[in-house]
């Protein structure tokens, strides 16, 4: 990477640091909002469906709609909506205000994302353009590991709108920086939206945003069954607090981030992809084993999951850009995979949930995630054998 693209990527990165705060710090702030405008918390709970329904599933209408020779202008805009969106948001006194805000926000943030990694990949030689995406990812990563904690514990002592006017600070330093140092961006291919949408037939996307979706199912969604698994019976005497479970999650998935672009810019994506799978697979197999062995060996497993969980997204974003540079719709594609990542969430999570109803142990919910993991595997090992067929990848190291 050019010394002089380094600025322009890093202020990105905290772009999406302010946005990795912005996707999850609603939920623990539920029960102030709930107090707040005296609504019930299953009321409350629909600000965070309202950002993302927004973000995944508006996005990449909006991406699609961007002018191909806007780019950075699309850039600067979504983060400066994003900004005001969530001023706005901490402003709100009528809960009807506040939850339009929040899918405003949602909209910004997918935007932001899309654009912001496609921007970092065009700031880079490709030889290291995987460390640029890695370092966009590790910035949303570190958001919602370490800035969601702070800005719960503003929340505590200054209120709720206190979380968000600090989202907000954080993504206005990042909009000022950006407006001085983000030089012009190369213009997309010119296409008309009808071409645009011509992604979702390219039989290569799509099997990365099914890979995407199985991975997120398994990842995602047995992340919200995390407190259950190891408040089990069979693993409570020994596990008291999810809470270090969770940091360790964390802090794994920062890891995988950040570790994962030198590897992404020596060796094939799909490759990598195949490997990453295979990884989650072992990891949320092991769960319930490691587990019922000790409180300290199941976090072996737990961080190696979140670093994989986090790190898959790196060469999955840097292949769609690659699939489709030539066609200059980069960009959608990867507001696509962020669309299958929140979709995949919410499938893991309502599957998991209707599990739990039918009484089953909850060791079988991570069973049955890295069941789900392993068929994603087994998809990326036969999509890699077609493109080897083709002598589009060869099965080695660069």
């Amino acid at each position: 990477m050019p010394r002089n693209t380094y600025s322009p990527v890093y202020l990105i990165a905290l772009g999406a640091f302010a946005l990795g705060m912005a996707s999850y710090v609603t939920a623990g702030l539920i029960p102030m909002i709930e107090t707040a405008f005296s609504v019930p918390v299953a009321i409350a709970a629909q600000l965070v469906t309202a950002f993302t329904l927004a973000y995944g599933l508006g996005s990449p209408i909006f991406v699609a709609l961007l002018p191909a020779h806007r780019q950075r202008a699309g850039l600067l805009f979504a983060l400066g909506l994003f900004v005001l969106a969530n001023a706005a948001s901490a402003l709100a006194t009528n809960f009807t205000v506040l939850l339009i805000f929040r899918a405003i926000a949602g909209i910004g943030s997918g935007v932001y994302l899309a654009t912001g990694i496609a921007a970092s990949a065009a700031l880079s030689r490709p030889e290291q353009r995987g460390k640029s995406i890695a370092v966009i990812m590790g910035g949303m990563a570190s958001g919602t590991v370490l800035g969601v904690p702070l800005s719960l514990l503003l929340a505590e002592r200054f209120g709720w709108a206190s979380a968000l006017w600090l989202v907000a600070a954080l993504g206005l330093v990042a909009l000022f920086g950006l407006l001085t140092r983000l030089p012009k961006l190369p213009a997309a291919q010119v296409a008309s939206l009808k071409s645009k949408l011509a992604v979702l037939a390219d039989r290569h996307v799509a099997v990365i945003l099914l890979v995407s979706l199985l991975a997120a199912i398994a990842s995602l969604g047995m992340y919200t069954f995390i407190a259950p698994l190891l408040a089990a019976p069979e693993y409570g005497a020994a596990i008291h607090s999810v809470t270090p479970y969770l940091w360790i999650w964390g802090i794994g998935g920062v890891l995988g981030s950040f570790l994962i672009g030198p590897l992404v810019d020596r060796v094939k994506g799909p490759v990598l992809t195949l490997w990453i799978m295979l990884i989650l697979t072992g990891a949320l197999f092991l769960l319930p084993v490691s587990a019922s062995a000790g409180a300290w060996l199941v976090m072996l497993p737990i961080a190696i999951w979140g670093a994989v969980g986090w790190a898959l997204q790196v060469p999955q974003n840097n292949e769609l850009i690659k699939a489709r540079e030539l066609q200059g719709d980069g960009n959608l594609a990867i507001a696509l995979n962020e669309s299958a990542l929140y979709l995949g969430s919410a499938i893991g999570a309502a599957v998991g949930g209707f599990l739990l109803l039918l009484q089953w142990p909850a060791w079988m919910l991570a069973t049955s995630a890295g069941a789900v993991a392993s068929l994603g595997a087994m998809l990326q090992l036969l999509n890699l054998r077609r493109q080897s067929s083709e002598g589009r990848y060869r099965v080695s190291v660069r």
